[in-house]
């Protein structure tokens, strides 16, 4: 993988918005922290080029987002599009779940993220090799 532009400018930015989560951002952080999902390491309200995503791995190529209710208005979808096209293009993958999602059924989530590390394992087994395991599946 090759380097991904950090925009220091918003640093502090993204750690306010850590400090002020949505309780669905909460909840999937409390199952992405030190390793627990299948042993990789997420972090958390990242700055990646010009933008802040919700969740990022490094070793997947993987960004998660956990959208909000205003997400769904029309001005907003349009800038969510953009703005995952231009982070698709430096080779990032993206999961995107609504803060119902999260909220309601966290096994769905946590399922379809593991399988999406599942799959990127078999086209990557290098990743794999690179990281540590646990025995607990915290889906199941």
């Amino acid at each position: 993988m090759y380097w991904l532009p950090y925009n220091k400018t918003l640093k502090e930015f993204s750690r306010k918005l850590r400090n002020h989560s949505t309780p669905g951002e909460v909840l999937l952080w409390k199952q992405l922290r030190a390793g627990q999902m299948m042993g990789y390491t997420f972090n958390r309200q990242k700055p990646l080029d010009r933008y802040i995503v919700d969740f990022y791995c490094k070793p997947l190529n993987l960004v998660i987002e956990v959208d909000g209710s205003y997400h769904l208005e029309e001005a907003q979808k349009v800038k969510d599009k953009e703005r995952q096209k231009i982070l698709e293009e430096m080779s990032l993958s993206f999961l995107r779940f609504s803060e119902q999602q999260v909220q309601r059924d966290m096994p769905f989530v946590l399922r379809d993220i593991a399988h999406y590390i599942t799959r990127y394992e078999t086209s990557h087994p290098e990743v794999k090799k690179a990281t540590r395991r646990y025995n607990r599946e915290p889906w199941g």
